[in-house]
């Protein structure tokens, strides 16, 4: 027999980070504790105030409707969580430790050997032109090939920084792509696109707010640069609604949030939609604690992919979890 329980956590920022959508000082998560007569397990349940599609006001009854059922099995939570993509990874993420009988293990690799490591982009979060210069200086000392900015607040500035950068470093040297959040108008998103393009930027998420789907299908058909969905994935829980969005769309690359989208089986869902639709795609966390990150890690070394990860390293917060991955270069590395 197992035994379950919840319990929230407030995740607190070194700095407060920057995105078009507004600026976090602080990340609320919760914590799905298992006990078996083995061992307890953790899996983090990453809810997002503001981006998740989980229903925050039935949120914590839901979690406790999990822990008053953990024994009926994997199967039958998941389908219950249907519409909480953030607690189907946090199930997943307990029995897949449960089946390896290991704390913290979710998947036997080369990586939770130690032997290999993940590429990874090196992360620029907004802020003053000094904060962001100062940030791509530390990334490109540690030899990031791939750098990834914010884009969406302040344009022209964000526009200056990337042509200051493409001057020093050609798109052989460094890949550059950038994040808008939603941050643009259809009109705007044409002329920045256009922009874009002349500094040979490999590829811009989420241009326009989500769920205009026939502008943003107008924009992927006809944009220089490639144009990757985020946002636009989440609240998408079943698969006709997945085929549908990339049918209409057709985007150049999807980002994959296991946290935002319903774990591991989710994400799963819509890579085999998106190839075979030769859609491209790569994996990025979602502002996780050490746990929930080590659970996307793990997954994501499974796919032996040569584009960069979006893996954020977990060094954002004052009060994160111990955890055995670290950054060398720009890989991400587990040590076991």
């Amino acid at each position: 027999m197992m035994h379950a329980s919840f319990t929230s956590y407030e995740l607190l920022f070194k700095r407060p980070a920057g995105t078009s959508r507004g600026t976090l000082n602080s990340k609320l998560t919760y914590l799905l504790k298992v006990q078996d007569t083995h061992s307890e397990y953790i899996g983090e349940c990453s809810f997002f105030r503001g981006l998740s599609a989980d229903c925050e006001m039935e949120y914590e009854p839901k979690l406790q409707w999990v822990c008053d059922h953990i024994n009926e099995g994997k199967e039958i939570l998941i389908k219950n969580c249907q519409e909480f993509p953030s607690i189907q990874f946090g199930i997943e993420q307990i029995f897949a430790q449960i089946e390896r009988k290991k704390n913290g293990l979710f998947f036997s690799s080369k990586f939770t050997e130690g032997k290999q490591g993940i590429k990874i982009n090196g992360l620029i979060w907004m802020g003053n032109w000094d904060f962001m210069r100062e940030q791509i200086q530390q990334k490109l000392e540690q030899n990031y090939s791939c750098i990834k900015l914010k884009i969406g607040v302040n344009w022209e500035e964000e526009h200056k920084i990337l042509k200051n950068l493409r001057k020093e470093f050609s798109a052989s040297q460094l890949e550059l792509r950038v994040d808008a959040n939603g941050g643009f108008t259809y009109e705007e998103a044409k002329k920045v696109l256009d922009r874009l393009a002349k500094l040979q930027i490999h590829s811009i998420e989420q241009p326009i707010k989500a769920g205009n789907e026939n502008l943003m299908a107008d924009l992927c058909k006809y944009t220089p640069t490639p144009i990757a969905l985020d946002e636009e994935l989440i609240g998408k829980f079943f698969k006709d609604q997945k085929e549908k969005t990339l049918e209409l769309i057709n985007p150049q690359y999807i980002i994959l949030k296991p946290s935002l989208i319903g774990g591991w089986k989710g994400s799963e869902e819509w890579i085999e939609i998106a190839e075979a639709k030769n859609i491209d795609w790569w994996i990025t966390s979602a502002l996780e604690s050490n746990i929930g990150l080590n659970a996307i890690a793990q997954w994501t070394a499974l796919f032996h992919k040569d584009i960069p990860q979006g893996l954020g390293t977990g060094s954002l917060y004052t009060n994160n979890f111990p955890s055995k991955l670290s950054v060398r270069g720009e890989y991400l590395f587990y040590n076991p």
